[in-house]
């Protein structure tokens, strides 16, 4: 049987990065249509097609859609600043007539609970429009309703977590009171592979969500006991959407305009007022303390897969990170070009630690190890089993090997005394003349103290690590030179 041909759309943001690799592995034919092919290109299958498109311009449709039996619509315009209600119509338009035109058999659409006969946010209702739009062509359309997802890197997620994370004391406004059906994105997911090969000709609606009925407030006291922190909650009475966002932008990793509207929407209820997907899908959803458990194993074993905040709708045009958040962390990420190859450059950084040191300020690294030692910590008179090589698990000073991909990644995982949790990770990859060497320093702050510490040490961070970064990348370059023949006598 011929496999399905799939064109997905969102491929860069979170729901449709995770579903990728799920229909990859399936077997499907998959094709992903974005506005920045370059983005993608590097991170999909042999098998999968990367095209350009927009769904804001008709005419870039026709061709994405031909051949295809399903479509993904993950497409929305929350984080754009125009009007996003009208330009959330024109795409769904411009979606469902090419693919009407080309054959297209099923549109699997994602959209967002509430009840219509109430008076919807603007958020809530352009979700739901959408659908309607969709369904206007007549191609047959499987909408599912989702409330708050729960996965590491999800929007309400990270909401939930920083303010957790962060705020001893919560001031709590009415919305966060206000009833949900929050689902994990692992069910989010089993829904929408099932809903490929769904038996049925008609369009129908789904509403989906987890076993529990539960305000925000009891979703952030559930997050706080899985991590072991006590919060007070005060409630006040009223506390605009404006000011909400606004406050959510101070000590949440939302942005202003779309924390605004995300909180606009969470006056209305969100919760499943039918079984109809519980008798026509196999999924049994998690509940809460299930899905909050998966999202803390996922940060635990690495950075999310995928953030609501790599959607290019979102963020906009890439940014240089340095000291944001991202998620419950804090990012100080830089990179430098040098003339070595990769396997020089990288060989430099095999090398760090021990005798070598660490390219910069080695004085203040013993500094910190001296300090470390009288807190009780390891200090850094470990130093290291093999002045080269390298293997997951080794000692590095201070720091623990937790990744370590030959010619390409080194990630080291913080012993010393910290108010949380560090890494250090170096990133080598070619360039067209010699390499780039990217270095991130990451830190996953415990409380106020956290922050306290991160943004007290934030300029010596700058110079030291900037030093270090440009130091490796010298390193590299007479690595390479100790390597290559010499010139040949005329």
């Amino acid at each position: 049987m011929k496999a399905l041909r799939i064109l997905l759309t969102g491929a860069t943001g979170y729901v449709g990065g995770r579903l990728l690799p799920l229909l990859e592995r399936r077997g499907y034919r998959v094709r992903c249509l974005t506005r920045r092919p370059e983005t993608l290109t590097d991170d999909v299958a042999e098998t999968t097609e990367v095209v350009a498109g927009d769904v804001l311009e008709p005419n870039s449709l026709a061709a994405a859609m031909e051949g295809v039996d399903i479509a993904f619509y993950f497409v929305h315009s929350m984080g754009s600043q125009a009007d996003f209600e009208s330009q959330d119509r024109i795409a769904a338009q411009n979606f469902t007539d090419a693919a009407k035109q080309a054959g297209v058999r099923r549109i699997i659409y994602l959209g967002g609970l509430g009840n219509r006969d109430k008076v919807l946010s603007k958020h809530l209702r352009s979700r739901q429009e959408t659908g309607d739009v969709l369904r206007s062509s007549g191609v047959q359309v499987i909408e599912l309703r989702a409330s708050i997802v729960i996965g590491s890197g999800s929007l309400s997620f990270e909401m939930i977590r920083a303010l957790v994370e962060r705020l001893p004391v919560m001031i709590c406004p009415r919305w966060v009171r206000v009833l949900a059906q929050p689902i994990a994105i692992e069910d989010v997911l089993a829904y929408l592979m099932e809903a490929v090969e769904l038996p049925g000709t008609d369009s129908k609606i789904y509403e989906i969500g987890g076993p529990d009925q539960v305000s925000y407030g009891q979703i952030m006291q559930e997050y706080a006991r899985q991590r072991g922190l006590r919060r007070l909650m005060i409630p006040v009475p009223l506390l605009t959407p404006f000011l909400s966002s606004l406050w959510l932008g101070l000590v949440t990793p939302l942005y202003a305009r779309v924390g605004r509207k995300l909180v606009e929407s969470l006056r209305n209820p969100t919760l499943v007022s039918n079984n109809l997907a519980s008798t026509a899908f196999s999924i049994r959803p998690k509940s809460l303390s299930e899905a909050i458990a998966r999202a803390l194993i996922n940060e635990d074993a690495d950075f999310a897969a995928t953030r609501w905040s790599d959607a290019l709708s979102s963020a906009g045009e890439p940014k240089t990170w340095g000291g944001v958040r991202f998620g419950s962390r804090l990012v100080d990420s830089r990179t430098t070009n040098c003339t070595a190859s990769p396997d020089a450059a990288f060989a430099a950084i095999q090398r760090i630690g021990g005798e070598t040191g660490w390219y910069y300020g080695d004085w203040l690294w013993q500094l910190r190890g001296f300090l470390d030692l009288l807190v009780g910590g390891v200090g850094v008179r470990r130093g290291r089993r093999d002045p080269v090589k390298i293997r997951i698990g080794d000692a590095l000073d201070f720091w623990r090997v937790e990744t370590f991909e030959p010619g390409r990644l080194l990630r080291l995982r913080a012993e010393m005394k910290v108010p949380g949790r560090a890494w250090l990770e170096f990133e080598v990859s070619p360039h067209e003349k010699g390499s780039v060497i990217r270095q991130t320093a990451i830190f996953e702050p415990v409380g106020l103290f956290g922050l306290a510490y991160w943004y007290a040490l934030y300029p010596l961070h700058q110079i030291v690590f900037s030093g270090m970064l440009r130091n490796i990348a010298r390193a590299g370059d007479r690595i390479e030179d100790q390597s290559s023949p010499p010139a040949s006598a005329a």
